[in-house]
């Protein structure tokens, strides 16, 4: 199917895209446009406006070219894409948890972004990186998987990243491995899938106000460190015991639109779970696709006096991260299996210790056996 054609068929089943920034004009196609309303939204991918969802402030759309997206136009299509899925509203046997652990360390810093700001060097503001070793601006899906990673799977390649934190003008990484959940955020833990060859998203927003962090529906209880919890920004002080730090959980959308592995404001193809009667959530049906729900729990080594703590993109309320898939495919359908769709509460080798006779996925080398 040409492109194009592929675009076009994308943007009839996802919701409006709207633009946010003053002055800048363009049509945004809603999932029941007509053909003509379509085509004309479809002219407006070169224009590159900034995007956004409610919720969710814009980002400007990136101008550039990528290896993954030739014609710099911001949308990455599904090849082949998932359709004709409907949201599960089935009730599934009780489980109170269908997670597996991913452990992941710091690597490197860089003012890169490959997916905001692909093939730009230097263009956006410091970021850490975890898991893949080689992630930079020019970074891709072939080049994650044939790098190296420092998670404890060496089938999970996949980019992790946020923004670097700074206390005063000495930068502070997160200290060892990080834990990164793999969760069902549906109801219907069984009709969770594994992530698309490729899918990458931001969570967050640099731009966002302190309001929209505390609203975001993935944002768990913001900033924490002793007993201080639900700071949207960074509290004034923390306590300055050595086994204190500075702790956030931010929870990922894990509902996608099945046609866009990215999209321009790096969003819209996906969405958060929507909460039904009797505490039911489901995917929304214009993002049917029901994906792991990815949750940073990010732990940095500093505490006392937080005045001069700060983030490269802002203020504590600018937190974000992103995410591109390097799984082996093999490995993440393993583990999404038997953790998620099994109803357990898998450590990294995808082992719950409250079923042992359930057994890990995983060998001693966090590998498949």
């Amino acid at each position: 199917m040409p492109r194009r054609s592929r675009t076009l068929t994308g943007l009839l089943l996802f919701t409006s895209l709207t633009l946010t920034t003053a002055g800048i004009a363009g049509i945004a196609a809603t999932a029941n446009a007509s053909t003509e309303t379509t085509a004309a939204a479809a002219g407006t991918h070169a224009e590159h406006a900034t995007y956004s969802m409610p919720g969710m402030p814009g980002m400007a759309a990136s101008t550039k070219a990528s290896g993954d997206d030739p014609d710099g136009d911001g949308y990455i299509m599904a090849d082949p894409p998932v359709t004709g899925v409907t949201p599960s509203m089935e009730v599934p046997p009780p489980a109170y948890f269908h997670e597996f652990q991913a452990k992941c360390a710091p690597t490197h810093t860089a003012p890169d972004d490959p997916i905001v700001y692909p093939g730009q060097p230097g263009k956006s503001h410091d970021h850490t990186f975890m898991g893949n070793t080689t992630t930079n601006a020019d970074t891709t899906t072939a080049s994650l998987e044939a790098g190296d990673t420092t998670c404890l799977a060496p089938g999970d390649k996949s980019g992790y990243w946020m923004p670097s934190l700074f206390n005063g003008d000495t930068k502070i990484l997160p200290e060892g491995v990080q834990t990164i959940y793999y969760k069902s955020g549906v109801t219907d833990y069984r009709s969770v899938r594994p992530f698309p060859r490729g899918l990458r998203y931001v969570v967050g927003s640099p731009m966002q106000t302190k309001d929209e962090f505390k609203n975001l529906k993935g944002t768990v209880e913001g900033w924490e460190c002793g007993e201080s919890f639900k700071n949207y920004d960074f509290p004034a002080t923390c306590p300055t015991s050595r086994d204190t730090y500075l702790n956030l959980r931010l929870q990922a959308p894990s509902c996608w639109d099945g046609i866009h592995l990215d999209t321009p404001d790096h969003k819209s193809h996906m969405a958060y779970p929507v909460a039904g009667g009797a505490n039911y959530n489901s995917c929304p049906a214009d993002h049917p696709v029901a994906l792991p729900m990815i949750e940073f729990k990010m732990a940095w080594p500093v505490n006392g006096d937080m005045s001069r703590v700060k983030l490269a993109s802002g203020a504590g309320f600018s937190f974000h991260y992103d995410f591109m898939n390097g799984w082996d495919a093999a490995t993440l359908d393993a583990m999404v299996t038997h953790c998620v769709k099994g109803g357990l509460q898998c450590d990294p080798r995808g082992y719950d210790e409250n079923h042992p006779g359930a057994g890990p996925v995983l060998n001693g080398d966090y590998e498949l056996p």
